[in-house]
């Protein structure tokens, strides 16, 4: 599913995005670097569907990405702070979003189960978030990113509050996402990771795009 992202600008006491234009194609594993306030949660704000733009536009395959509209159940978000409910289970966190939808009991047994799996939390889905490391707590979150099989998996600094060890489980989980076909934008402030990635990166600085490699 492409992604299109076409002179886009976003203010608020100041210009935080200016003329922020690529693209991106079906099945591509984009990483996005940049220093912390260069506009990188912005963007990814407004590619999902959280905030609109001053200027421009984004499109998925063609259709305008509009925020808060419910087309946007096409998109995966996964943050920095993994935000679960803490008095659900892992299963649970996961399975909320396919009850909300309205999914069947059976169907959301067998969804949840299989996003589990993806991140290797398979064993763990009875525990209760405090029970779990910072590392299981963000798979978690990646499973519930992912347990609608959205086209688009948008990571916003996933890896930023773990260790070395914890961060290469998410990557790892991330790269099995991709490898299914699933588009991928992952925004880091890590130089280091991205270079490890070897995936075509973009570079943010002061909110506009400088660089594109890979």
């Amino acid at each position: 599913m492409k992604l299109l992202i076409e002179d886009v600008g976003k203010d608020f006491a100041i210009p935080v995005l200016d003329r922020v234009s690529f693209g991106v194609e079906a099945g591509e594993f984009l990483c996005l670097l940049g220093p912390n306030g260069c506009g990188k949660t912005t963007l990814l704000r407004i590619v999902g569907g959280l905030e609109p733009a001053t200027r421009g536009r984004v499109t998925l395959d063609g259709e305008p990405i509009v925020a808060g509209r419910p087309h946007q159940r096409r998109i995966g978000v996964v943050f920095q702070d993994a935000k679960l409910l803490p008095v659900r289970t892992v299963y649970e966190n996961v399975a909320f979003v396919l009850r909300v939808l309205g999914a069947p009991r059976r169907e959301i047994t067998a969804r949840v189960f299989d996003a589990l799996r993806v991140v290797g939390l398979s064993s763990r889905a009875q525990a209760y978030p405090a029970q779990l490391s910072q590392g299981e707590a963000q798979r978690a979150a990646l499973a519930r990113a992912i347990v609608r099989k959205p086209p688009l998996l948008l990571a916003d600094e996933p890896t930023g509050n773990l260790d070395d060890a914890m961060a290469a489980e998410i990557i790892d989980a991330l790269k099995d996402i991709g490898a299914g076909g699933t588009t991928i934008v992952l925004a880091t402030h890590q130089a280091r990771l991205a270079a490890a990635l070897r995936r075509r990166t973009l570079t943010l600085e002061g909110g506009r795009v400088v660089k594109d490699e890979g």
